[in-house]
């Protein structure tokens, strides 16, 4: 991918290396709605819930920040940029201003307006504050755990958060959250695969613009982030940690599901193309 070159955003707080003292969440509302919020490739709901049982001041062990994770930031911060110019620009052609988030760097735990949370949860949108919250961490296990390396297969990462901060100003998460409430535990979990393949399919609509606009993509920029997309699906998460799937527990999607969507958001880089809630089989 072609970032060396590209702006640098300022809405990028780095927290990494403050020392942060995970308190008891209580299983209260702010540990449910992170619970429900965590977003991303692998992030585990319970990591959040289980917290109930940790020490209320139990310190967070800081690693020393080094040139290559520095490197990673700039790189985050470049891609964060690129959103938002390419968000803007589609925003404004329908007559509507884009507000842009905030991307929170942190270390081992942080603390959002959805709760605390600790680096096993995976990258993670707060529509509560507008943030997507990182702990560059991640993207040594989505190289090495995962299997998906390659620059772009991280930019896909920032894309998908940032979808879902898109869905967010739509409107989109507060719907499908009403509706949740009103539904069983499988048609709430449905509903959570497609909202979550909505955003793969902004993160798609991402890269066709940021292609068009600034030729971002070089050779084999494309097959990292579907590889990426791939590697974490339902199916195959659940396949490595139990050894069977359970499609009625699926929260994410496939990952032909979500290739598919990605495909569909970087093909068309249509907004009105990314309509999962109407498609009969997403």
């Amino acid at each position: 991918m072609r970032w060396q070159l590209g702006r640098r955003s300022t809405n990028v707080e780095d927290q990494r290396g403050r020392g942060v003292s995970v308190p008891l969440v209580g299983g209260g509302i702010g540990a449910l709605l992170l619970s429900l919020v965590v977003a991303l490739l692998g992030g585990d709901p319970r990591v959040i819930l289980e917290q109930n049982n940790a020490p209320s001041d139990r310190p967070v062990t800081e690693s020393p920040r080094t040139p290559a994770q520095d490197q990673m930031a700039d790189f985050v911060s470049v891609v964060l940029a690129d959103t938002e110019d390419t968000w803007s620009e589609i925003f404004q052609q329908s007559g509507e201003r884009y507000v842009e988030p905030k991307l929170v760097l942190y270390s081992d735990a942080v603390e959002s307006a959805c709760g605390f949370a600790r680096s096993a949860v995976g990258p993670f949108y707060c529509p509560q504050d507008q943030k997507v919250y990182i702990d560059l961490s991640f993207y040594r296990d989505l190289k090495n755990r995962y299997q998906a390396p390659g620059d772009f297969a991280q930019a896909y990462v920032v894309a998908h958060e940032v979808g879902h901060h898109v869905q967010n100003l739509l409107g989109i998460s507060d719907q499908v959250r009403s509706r949740q409430q009103q539904a069983d535990e499988v048609a709430a979990n449905q509903l959570s695969v497609r909202l979550e393949l909505q955003a793969d399919c902004f993160a798609g609509v991402w890269a066709n613009h940021a292609e068009r606009s600034r030729q971002i993509l070089e050779t084999g920029d494309v097959e990292e982030a579907l590889n990426a997309a791939s590697s974490i699906g339902d199916d195959r998460l659940q396949e490595q940690a139990r050894g069977y799937v359970v499609p009625e527990s699926f929260t994410h999607g496939s990952s032909a599901q979500r290739v598919r969507w990605f495909k569909q958001g970087i093909k068309t880089g249509d907004l009105q193309q990314c309509n999962t809630f109407k498609a009969a089989n997403p």
